[in-house]
């Protein structure tokens, strides 16, 4: 997919003009449940997707449920994700890489503030010393918590983030700049189920915070190259026993240097060390097996991984790249060592001017990971070894009348240890946790058909539409059976339009299959149990947005912006509930019929006002 870029965001309906939540409406993206950021991405599980900002590793790029993303908006440059064959500069992650890079610094003074009706943000940037440096800080902090009190609630969510960037010129090539950011997230209960009356229960807590020290250089003949040293510190609390952070440290060197007319050199080298440490989990006679299990999970440890990694762009003419590359990884944690070669191929030729072919080909490979990625919280002593995938994807890409830009492709991922305790089970969350699933080792592919038109933001008229045709399988114990989150059609369709005068409405329409249903079997023989549909129901959501923008001056603007996520109220069939009966000797029962399960509606509506100079 390519790079989205702010102006594209900002008009993206149910994104609230957050990039990272921009990114579910490429094609190959299948969402775990409505609004919220988790998502297989061409059949590779949440936690097999990788987070970088800046090519820095952050354990996530959302805030916690239907959140907004962790960095501000206007901090962000580019935001792009890479479904599969992606390049040797990425690794350590058997799906999907999400990737953001930051705006360079100003030259002059930019500030912008926004106030919506569950949070507030601003960022503020200033040269300084003639222009050779510059100053950025930004933030955001949500007051759910204190809407939720207003309104007499029991449920208690809060957020916050911040960014801070120094950067200075050392010489016409050389740059340091130091770049700063965190984020909070916190989902807890009031009430009778609290520890104490009237107290609080925490369900869900975590944090991360990045501080990444680089030197940026250009080199002759058009190169660049960048030595930088990371650290940082990841925390998450999920109920009341368990705690786990995370002291990280981390270096890294790449380079970017032409070697001819038609060759380019990437290559980098990087360590990072994980240093983890949890609270101990208390045993109880009932659930020995349960503590003997979370330990492989919340363990005191010191865990590292390091590797180099090189591609090459190769163009030979204006019609043909290609880019053969590689990257070599060393695991450690516990004692326990493992070691990846990833080779990687991708191509891309112009059979015409507005028609091209582009193909993808790699390994990737991944430690062990939790069923949804959570700061401090992994898998230790490679428990079963690597995670891996052998990732295919072919395609064309066309330009056509109208600014319009139409893709289509196919893709074939192959998985193998896999940790996708989601996938492979009908267990809830919390269950999975508690029984051996979350160690599973299990085998998989997903093969699907792709296709994506969009059109010029620079037009009156703007919009874009992907759909997924897929299937994913798992293989567990000798059996194969579809994924729990097989969606087999998955569609975003938007359409944005600028109704003059600074107006600017759009809608966005989301609609994709419902997951598989498993059907259980009767514990004797006497037992009755309904048989559910096969598959949970097609969910369908709109999302709406209308803009008022007046501009002042030659940068400065004022925006109102009404928007609303699920503004149709619909609700998302989960599963089915079938109370079993039993018949009686001699006599017939029929089962009753089987209640859907559905959460929601899950639905966020939003008004708000920013500015900018």
């Amino acid at each position: 997919m390519r790079a989205l870029g702010p102006a594209e965001v900002r008009t993206l309906p149910g994104a609230f003009g957050d990039p990272f939540r921009a990114l579910d409406v490429a094609s190959g993206v299948t969402p775990i449940l409505s609004g919220f950021p988790y998502f297989y991405v061409r059949g590779a599980p949440p936690a097999n997707v990788g987070y970088f900002l800046d090519g820095v590793r952050v354990p996530y790029l959302f805030h916690f449920g239907l959140g907004p993303g962790v960095i501000h908006p206007e901090l962000v440059a580019t935001t792009e994700l890479h479904k599969g064959g992606y390049p040797a500069a990425y690794g350590r992650y058997a799906g999907g890489i999400v990737s953001g890079t930051t705006t360079a610094p100003r030259d002059r003074v930019r500030g912008s503030a926004l106030v919506r009706a569950f949070d507030a943000g601003a960022l503020a940037e200033a040269p300084f010393a003639d222009g050779k440096g510059s100053a950025l800080v930004a933030g955001r902090y949500s007051y759910t918590a204190a809407l939720f009190s207003l309104l007499q609630s029991d449920t208690e969510l809060d957020y916050r983030d911040y960014q801070a960037r120094v950067s200075y010129a050392l010489s016409p090539r050389d740059t340091v700049s130091l770049l700063g950011f965190g984020a909070y997230d916190l989902a807890a209960e009031r009430g009778d189920r609290a520890p104490v009356p009237g107290g609080r229960r925490v369900l869900f807590a975590s944090e991360f915070h990045r501080a990444d020290l680089r030197w940026d250089r250009r080199l002759a003949g058009g190169g660049r190259a960048r030595v930088a040293a990371t650290v940082g510190l990841d925390r998450t609390r999920v109920e009341a026993r368990r705690f786990a952070s995370d002291v990280v440290t981390g270096a890294r060197a790449e380079l970017e240097q032409p070697l001819s007319d038609i060759a380019t050199l990437r290559a980098g080298a990087d360590v990072w060390i994980d240093a983890y440490a949890s609270d101990p989990l208390e045993r109880f006679a009932d659930d020995d097996d349960v503590v003997l299990r979370q330990q492989k999970v919340f363990a005191t440890r010191v865990d590292f991984a390091t590797g180099a990694r090189a591609d090459v762009v190769v163009r030979p003419t204006r019609e043909l790249e290609v880019v053969p590359g590689v990257r070599a990884d060393v695991y450690g944690s516990a004692g326990e060592r493992a070691f990846a070669v990833d080779p990687r191929l991708a191509g891309r030729v112009a059979v015409t001017k507005g028609l091209r072919i582009v193909h993808a080909y790699g390994l990737a490979s991944q430690p062990p990971s939790s069923p949804v990625a959570l700061p401090a919280v992994s898998i230790a002593r490679l428990e079963g070894g690597l995670q891996r995938a052998f990732q295919t994807s072919a395609g064309v890409e066309v330009d056509l009348p109208y600014d319009l830009t139409a893709g289509a492709g196919v893709f074939h991922n192959a998985f193998w240890s896999m940790n996708d305790a989601l996938g492979s089970s009908q267990r809830e969350l919390l269950e999975i946790e508690r029984n051996q699933e979350l160690f599973d080792k299990s085998q998989g592919s997903a093969l699907g058909l792709e296709l994506e038109v969009r059109r010029k933001l620079s037009k009156r008229v703007t919009g874009l539409a992907s759909y997924t045709l897929s299937r994913s399988t798992r293989a567990l114990n000798g059996r194969r059976f579809l994924a729990a989150f097989d969606r087999p059609h998955v569609l975003n369709a938007v359409l944005s339009v600028d109704l003059g005068r600074g107006f600017r409405a759009g809608t966005r329409v989301v609609a994709y299959s419902g997951v598989p249903v498993s059907t259980v079997a009767p514990r004797f023989a006497e037992e009755r149990i309904a048989t559910p549909p096969s598959r949970t129901p097609t969910f369908v959501r709109l999302d709406v947005r209308l803009e008022k923008r007046w501009r002042i001056g030659q940068t400065g603007y004022i925006s109102v912006v009404a928007e609303g996520l699920n503004a149709t109220l619909s609700r998302e069939v989960t599963g089915y509930l079938c109370a079993p009966v039993i018949a009686r000797a001699g006599s017939t029962v029929t089962p009753p019929a089987c209640v859907a399960d559905a959460v929601g509606p899950i639905a966020v509506p939003s008004l708000g006002v920013s500015g900018g100079f």
